[in-house]
This record gives C-alpha cells, sequence and structure tokens, in this order.
C-alpha cells in the first residue's frame, strides 16, 4: 500500500514537470478503463431507456394512469320515445351517483358511519363493501341519487373535508317517465344501468341505447378531482310510436273506473286501427310506474294483453259464423230449433241462458245461444272449423312488436274429445290473448285480411334520419269481402234491441261487435267455477265503414258477470270519449269516415 502511494507521488511529481515523461503505456491503460466505464454507464442507461419506453412501455403507462386517473364505463343517453304526435312519453334527466375510492380511505368504519344515514344502508354492510373492495380505485356507493340526498351528501364532504379522491359524485343519465303510469305495459322499464328491461324498452334495446362511453376521472397531486375526459359519446335511436297519448289516458281511465266498479281481479283494453293493424293504445289493470317499478309486484307489471290466457266465450262465435258463412254451410235466414234451451254432445249438456224457440242463424249470434252455435258447429265439421280458427290467426303468435307474447292453446282435431267442438263452438277449450282476438275482430272489420299489429312507426337516428320504418303488413287473406261484410252487418244487431250488447249503442254512430262471457276453469277442481268468469267485448266503429277496433276484457267482476252488462259500457264509454278527443261529430253520416292515422 505505502509503495503504490509512492509510485502516485513520483508520477504526479513527473507531470508537474513535464507530462511527457509519464509512461504512455500507462496512459494508454487508464484511459481505456475510464472510457469503458463510461461506455459502460451509458449502455446501462441505453438499455433501461428502451426498457421503458418500448419493452414495458403499456405496463408502465397504464400504471402511471391508474396512480392519477380512475375510468369509469357510463351508459350514453338513450333515445327518447314519442307518442304518434312526437310527444315525450319515455325521456332521460341527469342524476348524481355516489361513487368511492376504498384504496385512498384509511378510516372506513369512520366515514361509513356518517355515510350510512344519507344512502340509507347500515353501517356494517357499507363498511364491509369497503374493506372487501380496499384495494380497488373506483366503487359506487349509491346510483341516480334523489336531489336531496345529494344535497346531503355533499354537506358532509364540506363539513369533514373529505377529498374528491376519497368519494365524490359523476353525473349518469337516468331514464325518466313524465307521464308516470301512463302506458307503463306499453314502454316497460330499464335497471339501474339504462338497460331495458320490459316492454319496449327490452324489445328495442339495441336501438335505444347507442354507445358507450367511458369517463376518465383525474386528480392531481393533492387528491383533489380534474376534469373528466368523456369519450365515444353517442345518443341512442329514438322510437316514434303507433300510440296516441290522449287516447291511451281515455283507455286507462275508463279501465280504471271499471275495476273500481266491478272490484275486478284485473282489466284489459286494447285499441287498434282494423286497416293498418297500429295499436293506438293498450292498458291494463293492475298498472305500476315505471319510475319506480321495484315499488311493484311482478304481476303488476304483465303485460297479460300478450301474456296471458282466458276462454274467450261467445266472442269466438263470429268466427265460427264466419267459417259457416265462407264455406256455405249456412246460409242467411235459415232457421235453428234451439226451443229445448239445451243440446247433448258426448254425453255433456251444454245449455243456453236463456231461453228461446226458432231463431235465425242472425239472431244466434245476436242473441248469442249457445245450442245454436254447437249446431252450426256439427255441421261445418272440425276439419274446417280448426281451419279457419287458425287462419284467424289463433294458436300462433300475432307477432307484435313486444317481448313475452304468447302463441295461446289450439290442439289439433286428432286430439279433440268427443265435446270439443262442441266446446269450441260457444268458445272452450281454447287459450287465447285479448291481442289474438282483437285482430281476429280486425279481419272482420276491414273485408277479411288479416293484419299484422305494431306498435313503433319510426326508428330514428340522433341526427333525425330513419334507421327503419315500420309500416302496415298484410299476412294473409281469411275470408271473402262479401262474407266479412255480411258478418259486420250481423255484430251490428248484438248492438241494437233484442241484442246482448245493448248498452255498447252509441246514438249517431253505429257498432259492431260481439259479447263473452266464459267461465274460468279451475285446474284444481278439474271442472269450470261457478262463480269466477272472464266478461268481455270486442268491436268496431263506425260499423260500417270501422276505423277504431277495440277490445275490453275484466276478470273475475264481482256483481255480474255477463259481457254486456260489464265490458260493454266500459267499449261505449272509451268510444264516446275518443270521438270527442278526435273531434268526430256524434251523428250518423253514411259518408263519416274517422281517420286515426292522420291524427299524428
Amino acid at each position: 500500500m505505502v509503495k503504490r502511494r509512492k509510485k502516485a507521488v513520483e508520477v504526479r511529481k513527473l507531470w508537474d514537470e513535464d507530462p511527457k515523461k509519464i509512461p504512455l503505456q500507462k496512459c494508454k491503460k487508464r484511459a481505456l478503463v475510464l472510457i469503458t466505464i463510461v461506455f459502460f454507464g451509458f449502455a446501462v442507461i441505453f438499455f433501461r431507456l428502451i426498457d421503458i419506453m418500448v419493452l414495458d412501455h403499456e405496463k408502465l403507462s397504464e400504471r402511471a394512469v391508474r396512480q392519477y386517473s380512475r375510468e369509469k364505463t357510463l351508459e350514453p343517453q338513450r333515445g327518447i320515445i314519442w307518442d304518434r304526435k312526437m310527444r315525450e312519453i319515455a325521456a332521460n334527466v341527469e342524476s348524481d351517483s355516489l361513487y368511492a375510492a376504498p384504496s385512498k380511505i384509511e378510516d372506513t368504519r369512520n366515514l361509513s358511519r356518517k355515510l350510512a344515514p344519507l344512502i340509507k344502508v347500515s353501517l356494517k354492510r357499507l363498511n364491509m363493501s369497503l374493506l372487501k373492495k380496499k384495494k380497488r380505485d373506483f366503487i359506487w356507493l349509491e346510483r341516480k341519487m334523489d336531489v336531496d340526498a345529494v344535497r346531503k351528501v355533499y354537506a358532509l364532504k364540506e363539513e369533514f373535508g373529505y377529498k374528491e379522491q376519497e368519494i365524490g359524485f359523476l353525473t349518469e343519465s337516468k331514464r325518466y317517465y313524465p307521464k308516470g303510469q301512463t302506458a307503463s305495459h306499453i314502454l316497460g322499464f330499464t335497471n339501474i344501468d339504462n338497460k331495458g328491461i320490459a316492454g319496449l324498452e327490452l324489445m328495442y334495446d339495441e336501438y335505444l341505447k347507442g354507445e358507450v362511453r367511458s369517463v376518465s376521472i383525474g386528480t392531481d397531486a393533492r387528491g383533489n378531482r380534474l376534469s373528466g375526459d368523456i369519450k365515444k359519446e353517442v345518443s341512442g335511436n329514438s322510437l316514434l310510436l303507433t300510440i296516441d297519448e290522449g287516447l291511451q289516458y281515455i283507455v286507462e281511465r275508463e279501465l280504471s273506473g271499471a275495476m273500481s266498479e266491478w272490484k275486478a281481479k284485473a282489466a284489459i283494453a286494447i285499441m287498434m286501427n282494423p286497416v293498418t293493424g297500429e295499436i293506438l293504445a293498450m292498458a291494463n289493470r293492475p298498472t305500476y310506474n315505471p319510475n319506480f317499478p321495484g315499488k311493484t309486484r311482478a304481476y303488476a307489471r304483465r303485460n297479460r294483453a300478450i301474456t296471458d290466457l282466458y276462454e274467450p266465450g261467445s266472442t269466438l262465435k263470429a268466427i265460427l259464423a264466419a267459417a259457416a258463412l265462407e264455406e256455405g254451410t249456412v246460409k242467411l235466414g235459415e232457421e235453428f230449433d234451439v226451443s229445448k234451451g239445451f243440446i247433448v254432445v258426448g254425453g255433456k249438456r251444454i245449455r243456453d241462458t236463456h231461453r228461446h224457440d226458432i231463431i235465425t242463424f242472425q239472431e244466434i249470434i245476436q242473441r248469442s245461444s249457445n245450442v245454436g252455435a254447437v249446431q252450426i258447429g256439427l255441421k261445418l265439421g272440425r276439419e274446417k272449423y280448426y281451419n279457419y280458427i287458425r287462419k284467424f290467426g289463433f294458436g300462433e303468435k300475432t307477432g307484435i312488436d313486444f317481448p313475452g307474447e304468447v302463441r295461446g292453446i289450439l290442439r289439433k282435431p286428432e286430439n279433440w274429445s268427443g265435446t270439443s267442438l262442441a266446446a269450441l263452438s260457444i268458445g272452450q277449450e281454447i287459450g287465447v290473448t285479448p291481442l289474438q282476438v282483437l285482430r281476429a275482430y280486425a279481419v272482420i272489420a276491414n273485408g277479411g285480411l288479416l293484419v299484422k299489429p305494431y306498435v313503433v312507426s319510426d326508428i330514428v337516428s340522433p341526427t333525425g334520419e330513419a334507421v327503419k320504418m315500420m309500416r302496415p303488413e298484410i299476412e294473409r287473406r281469411v275470408i271473402s269481402k262479401a262474407s266479412a261484410d255480411t258478418l259486420r252487418d250481423i255484430l251490428k244487431m248484438v248492438v241494437e234491441e233484442g241484442g246482448t250488447a245493448r248498452k255498447a249503442y252509441i246514438e249517431g254512430n253505429l257498432v259492431a261487435g260481439k259479447t263473452g262471457t266464459a267461465q274460468i276453469f279451475d285446474p284444481k277442481a278439474r271442472a269450470y267455477s261457478r262463480d269466477k268468469y272472464v266478461s268481455s267485448f270486442v268491436g268496431f266503429v263506425p260499423a260500417d265503414n270501422p276505423q277504431i277496433a277495440l277490445i275490453v276484457v275484466i276478470y273475475e267482476p264481482e256483481g255480474s258477470a255477463y259481457g254486456g252488462v260489464v265490458a260493454a259500457p266500459v267499449f261505449k264509454n272509451i268510444i264516446e270519449h275518443t270521438f270527442a278527443y278526435l273531434d268526430v261529430p256524434m251523428e250518423r253520416d253514411e259518408n263519416q269516415i274517422l281517420l286515426v292515422s292522420k291524427s299524428r
């Protein structure tokens, strides 16, 4: 060690006296070592930069983003839903949602104790949620809060100094139904994430929802939130409906009145343009408010018009009459002896509600004679009758643009019993929906054509361009125009003196229709109930140039069961108020045409 120091001193003296005296070989060695060290250092830095900027760039960038921002995916604005006159019946409002960053919260229990009462959750549940997700930078605490709750949370933050990196608010779009329960079964509703759950919201969710947007919540070094960066915000398409809000209100009001008057279990009414298939109104009772769907039970949210089956009773006699006319099985004025008041088929006795003597074919429909209807059915035969029931659309879905529609129950003739033909002649042993019955009567109203019912007429883009247009669709011809015209005249008799639906008569305007009074089959007792009925009336106006078809179905009314007593007055009230709403003169005029389709 001492020798090395002496040598270094000698080299230093030589350098001071004359650098040239230092051995060249030693200088070269030192320079080489120094250059190697420098080169190696730069090489390390260079390869580290490559590692950071190229090899690990993506991973490190993501880590950096996580350190100063949090990203949350939000749903964009859903499309608007309008009625046929461009009135909003489903829209959007802005609502604040509360979030938290558990990884940034030091004392979760203290925060939970202060926050839990404001968002109406238990302290234990909130604290456990924060602890379980302690490593996460973003969780929702409460979505789409009401204004009062938001104000209280803001006050809490200011009082205790909670930063945006701990808890904060994001503005979200919330689905809002300005008319409350009006058209609730048509519109349906969405969940907390604005995803369609029922009705049109579900059926057209792909069109309404738009494209997803992501929101980055930036924070500075102190944890204060910076402005959010919103990307890919594209609103959803809007829907233009065939529904008229005014007609919908009328139908729902009268249906509610009937429910109250008859203390019924449920009620349904559907209004349709029989020529085009446009649904003008559709209502169910019980009902619900789509703004708060969770506050009602599932049975109240069910669209019974397309999901619930019932035996149509005497309303099916019009289909029987149409088949008999078309096939030439009976003639106008042909007489039938029903004086016994009953008929026995396959050991089963079928009775008339009221005794008649000898009545004509037309009077069988007018007075709704079961005995006469069975005689017509036996003359027609099972194969022909079954084929016409199918042609009128029973046993198959109508194809309406609603989710959850059922096809009904219609057994093939080979599966019928010895009494099935007689039972079907009076509307038993078949399961139908109210919409199926209404569509069948539309065939009679429009001259013999089966039309496809629909609710959405146009799908409109956010820029106002037509994405898709739905227009009237004829599926097939069922009966000739001559048979349809003849049957219309017969159905007018039902509402006149001597008919079963005198209470559906509207002074100055001809009505055509048919009553139905069907016993409800009890599967437990394996027999028809003696005190539970479905009362209905289905018809169309003006009878000579039909533009509105309407069905009213009341389930289990108390006090009376007859369709002419329970349902027919509801039909009358709806039509009278509809005429007033559409400014149709209440006087008979052969040239009068109710152009509902032009009321848009």
